[in-house]
């Protein structure tokens, strides 16, 4: 059927549905014939081919192939056990790969879209997957359209349709059938499709198509996303692959060396090959993977939903917060706490007497419904809910008004105009009231005393009250539907109504530790700048002199020159507009500043983009701004920023911390077998030493570094440079020293143990270098605080992961059974004491190296 060519009678005959909406048991049925609509996604890895791609890596394929020959040339035990290993590591990095994965997709369902609909004749909120054909869609300036639908109503209905058609103008949108059955999808002026933006006005419309059905859905092929990467996650794949041409340069050399002194081809083959396996870091970007997803996915518990996987680790580099007042800094609870009716209207409305003027606008002019739940209250924006239920609770309002004055046409609010504009039918002639901003709705006045209307105004902005204007004029004639010049021009001003938004108690404390943290916050708002003002100081974003409140206005005199200069004391924006937005986050990020911007808005879209985060508010929030930002506040709370923002820097730490501990250890065992033959002594460790090494450190213990908490200083230091390397701040010098440290003393305990005739030398340098990695594992939570003041046990993932590590070693030592496999000897009580002493030094070095950063101011 074409729809865009039928009567909506027809279209209705054809759905089997009407204006009122479907029935629930018509919608489980209909659910069941179409099922979900949404897109069809790449098909998933089944679990068994993620367990198998596990072995597709180059070093564990070159294990395999290692244990093959051991087995070929006859040492079946080392064959074995390094197939065991490799098992072992198989089902870790699968564990590790599912937990990520699933943590991914949960975010994935958090963020999908919402839609309104009408069924049973009661409009609900619904997700986007649950639209059947046959339902009833509501748009409103904001929303993402859910399907494709049919135009049913359309109110000044604008819809950007560039995800089809590649044009980014809104496309105006009708009722009336086309007649031209051919008409390209951007001529269908009578249609809405799915993923497209509604950009003005309001509407309603019948589903026609859902998921692989609708036009989106045709060309579906070419909307599937692959995955993202982070700059880090790039950085350290490259990394990695550079080491691992180093490394195998090295294993190169140290298999002709152990050639070159005698050493079994087989023996030394496998000592390289499992050298190599285990020094290379071939799963650190997988582990940041990980670690980010895992960041973000306990982000959401904090209120803050991560779009954008690479938002989790550039939260820590955010220098400016620009935030918008309402419901993000302050309680979003308006209540009007005082009108002004101006004296000098003179307008006469049939029925109304001079001093009910005021409260018959404010009661007639709002957005705003009556809650089918509880017909006492109302829903709706907080500021449109405050006006019209103050004027209905006044002894002068007529709760006949609504039918007395209906309403027949208006002009949804618009960010630009700031303006929003009804037409009510009474007597023959037509009401026409409009609300807004006082400078929007004064330049559409012909008369008023302009003084003295912004006195009064002034008077209750000064006391941090939001001022809403009021205007209104009689027309003979209904003019055309969305005719803006002929209905806001030519009014009467008629009065004020101030209220407040009480500003949030936790979001005062998170200004404070911005400023700490070395963050400023920006309030940007469409407050009048005396208002802005007044609460910018109340919550401590205006402290200084220095700091100043521009109005959109002066912002918009002000050259790039001139703008750029100032910019840094500009802490407040008053009465500015969404495109200005966008001009603040460029200008500052010229400065260098990495901005975080909220908003709410179709037109915050562009700057949210443009900022390095955009924050999109997950309660008020339009679905075009959640769909350019890369984080939703689901509670529109400004404190929640800033709790992700110390999550993010969290985050970033413990991603160094394991970085810094896994080289550090891999580094170690490479100079370890490496250097002995060079210093005359024979190789100190067997493959199954490195491997088992390496299963121990790097999985259980490196992992529970990423969940290390956050350290206690953590916001009272500087955002971090985006441009600056991981290894900046000393952990590429620390982990080199670190590792020459373990390496030397694993090597001087083999020389010493050599020396003295200990036939158990190779036990014992294979658990001094085993257990002086756990004392690292332990000093590695922090780079400044010693592990005393953090608390030993306050990390008890790490702690159980480092007690199961000295179980097993432990066993590995001492039963006679695992003595086989690991070619180990049992030590005496005095090797043991040895080993666990000399193991600490590591543990001393590390924590002496924090001690002399402080003495020397290095650190804090």
């Amino acid at each position: 059927m074409n729809w865009h060519t039928s009567s909506i009678d027809a279209i209705f005959k054809e759905l089997q549905t009407n204006a009122d909406g479907l029935a629930a048991d018509e919608v489980a049925k209909r659910i069941q014939q179409v099922g979900p609509n949404q897109l069809q996604e790449k098909k998933k890895k089944p679990v068994w081919l993620l367990l198998l791609m596990q072995f597709k890596d180059v070093m564990i394929l070159i294990l395999i192939v290692a244990a093959i020959v051991s087995g070929v040339a006859g040492d079946l035990k080392d064959a074995l056990v390094i197939l065991i290993i490799i098992i072992i590591n198989a089902i870790v990095g699968f564990v590790q790969e599912y937990r990520a994965e699933k943590a991914i997709e949960a975010l994935k369902k958090l963020s999908a879209a919402m839609v309104k609909v009408r069924r049973n004749k009661q409009v609900t909120q619904i997700a986007a997957t649950e639209i059947v054909p046959g339902d009833i869609i509501l748009l409103e300036a904001g929303d993402m359209v859910g399907a494709d639908i049919r135009i049913l109503r359309s109110n000044a209905l604008k819809i950007e349709e560039a995800s089809l058609t590649g044009e980014s103008q809104g496309v105006d949108k009708s009722t009336g059938a086309l007649l031209e059955e051919d008409a390209p999808l951007g001529d269908r002026t009578n249609m809405a499709y799915k993923s497209t933006l509604v950009t003005a006005g309001n509407g309603a419309g019948v589903v026609v198509a859902t998921g692989m059905q609708t036009e989106i859905g045709k060309i579906a092929g070419m909307l599937q996303e692959g995955e993202s990467v982070t700059p880090l996650q790039k950085r350290l794949a490259d990394f990695s692959k550079k080491l691992s041409f180093v490394i195998l340069g090295i294993c190169v050399v140290l298999y002709v060396i152990g050639l070159l002194r005698g050493v079994d081809p087989l023996t030394m083959l496998l000592t390289t090959i499992s050298l190599a396996v285990a020094a290379i870091p071939e799963a650190l970007p997988a582990v940041i993977t990980i670690a980010l997803a895992l960041g973000a996915k306990k982000l959401v518990r904090k209120k803050a939903l991560i779009r954008k996987l690479p938002a989790v680790e550039t939260l820590g580099s955010v220098t400016y917060i620009c935030s918008d007042k309402t419901g993000t800094l302050t309680q979003n609870q308006m209540t009007v706490q005082a009108t002004w009716q101006y004296e000098q209207f003179g307008l006469s409305i049939p029925a109304i007497k001079k001093e009910q003027s005021l409260l018959l606008v404010m009661g007639l002019n709002h957005d705003s419904q009556k809650d089918h739940t509880d017909n006492d209250k109302r829903k709706g924006d907080p500021t449109e809910v405050a006006l019209v239920e103050y004027a209905l609770q006044q002894n002068g309002y007529n709760d006949r008004w609504e039918q007395d004055f209906p309403r027949e046409q208006e002009l949804p609010f618009d960010s630009d105009r700031k303006l929003m504009t009804t037409v009510h039918k009474t007597n023959g002639q037509y009401l026409v009231i409009t609300k807004g901003a006082l400078e929007s709705i004064l330049k559409i006045c012909k008369t008023g005393d302009q003084q003295c209307i912004n006195d009064q105004s002034n008077k209750l902005a000064e006391t941090g009250q939001r001022v809403i204007a009021y205007s209104c004029k009689l027309i003979q004639q209904l003019p055309q539907k969305g005719d803006q010049a002929a209905l806001e021009s030519d009014q009467d001003f008629c009065g004020l109504a101030g209220m407040i938004d009480p500003p949030r108690p936790e979001a005062r404390q998170a200004i404070a530790e911005c400023k700490t943290a070395g963050i400023v916050p920006v309030l940007i708002t469409g407050d009048h700048p005396v208002t802005a003002a007044a609460i910018a100081r109340d919550m401590g974003i205006l402290q200084s002199k220095d700091d100043r409140t521009i109005t959109g206005a002066e912002l918009a005199k002000l050259s790039d020159e001139e703008l750029d200069k100032s910019i840094t004391q500009i802490k407040v924006y008053a009465r500015v507009s969404p495109q200005q937005k966008l001009r603040i986050v460029e200008t500052l990020q010229k400065k260098h500043q990495f901005v975080a911007m909220t908003g709410d808005g179709v037109n915050d879209a562009p700057a949210l983009k443009r900022a390095n985060i955009g924050v999109a508010m997950g309660i008020t929030g339009t679905d075009v701004s959640k769909e350019a930002a890369a984080m939703i506040l689901l509670d529109d709370n400004f404190a929640t920023i800033v709790k992700a923002v110390k999550e993010g820097r969290r985050i970033y730490d413990n991603i160094r911390k394991f970085i810094r501990y896994v080289l550090a250890c891999n580094f170690a065992e490479i100079l370890t077998i490496f250097m002995a033959p060079v210093v005359g002594l024979p190789i100190p460790l067997l493959p199954i030493h490195i491997l088992w090494i390496n299963l121990v450190t790097d999985s259980l213990p490196g992992l529970a570094l990423a969940g290390e908490k956050a350290e206690p200083r953590i916001m009272q230091r500087p955002p971090r440079d985006t441009n600056e390397g991981i290894f900046s701040h000393g952990l590429g010098l620390n982990t080199i020293w670190v590792g020459v440290l373990m390496a030397a003393v694993g090597l001087v305990t083999q020389a010493w143990a050599i020396h003295i005739g200990d036939a158990h030398w190779q036990t014992m340098i294979f658990t001094v270098l085993c257990f002086s990695q756990m004392g690292h594992a332990l000093v590695s939570r922090s780079e400044s605080e010693y592990i005393f003041r953090l608390g030993v046990f306050s990390n008890r993932n790490l702690i159980g992961a480092i007690a199961l590590t000295f179980i097993l070693q432990i066993a590995i030592i001492y039963m006679p059974a695992l003595n086989k496999i690991f070619n180990t000897a049992p030590l005496t009580i005095t090797e043991l004491g040895l080993c666990l002493l000399i193991s600490t030094i590591t543990f001393h070095a590390v924590e002496l190296e924090k001690f002399i950063k402080r003495r020397s101011g290095k650190i804090n």
